[in-house]
C-alpha cells in the first residue's frame, strides 16, 4: 500500500447518496480514511488510501441515488481510472471531463439515479 490518496468530492444529492458512492468504492480501495458525515453540507469529501495497483471489484455495491451527484475523483492515474470504472459500473454515469498533471489526474463524473 502506498501513501498516495484518492480524494472523492460529491456535489449534489444527500448524505445517503454520498455513502452509497463510498460503499461502491470500498470494494476497490478499502474503507476510507474519512466518511462524508455532515447532513447539511452541499459538498462532501471522502479520502481513500490508494494502493499502487487498486484491486478489482467483481460487482461494486452501489445502489440507487435520490438525485444526480457530480463526483470528482483525484489521485494517481491508476486510482482515478479504477474509481471511474467502478462508479460507472455501479451507477449510471456520464463523463464530464478530465485533467492530467505530471503525477496526478482528476476526473469528473455525473452519476444519475
Amino acid at each position: 500500500m502506498s501513501d498516495t490518496q484518492l480524494t472523492v468530492t460529491f456535489d449534489g444529492g444527500g448524505i445517503d447518496d454520498a455513502r452509497a458512492i463510498v460503499r461502491a468504492l470500498e470494494g476497490v480501495f478499502g474503507a476510507p480514511g474519512d466518511l462524508p458525515a455532515d447532513e447539511g453540507a452541499t459538498v462532501r469529501t471522502a479520502t481513500f488510501d490508494a494502493p499502487d495497483a487498486p484491486r478489482a471489484a467483481a460487482a461494486p455495491a452501489g445502489g440507487s441515488l435520490s438525485a444526480p451527484v457530480t463526483v470528482t475523483v483525484q489521485g494517481t492515474p491508476q486510482a482515478v481510472e479504477a474509481a471511474s470504472e467502478t462508479l460507472a459500473r455501479a451507477f449510471g454515469a456520464r463523463d464530464e471531463g478530465a485533467a492530467s498533471g505530471d503525477q496526478e489526474r482528476e476526473r469528473q463524473l455525473l452519476l444519475v439515479p
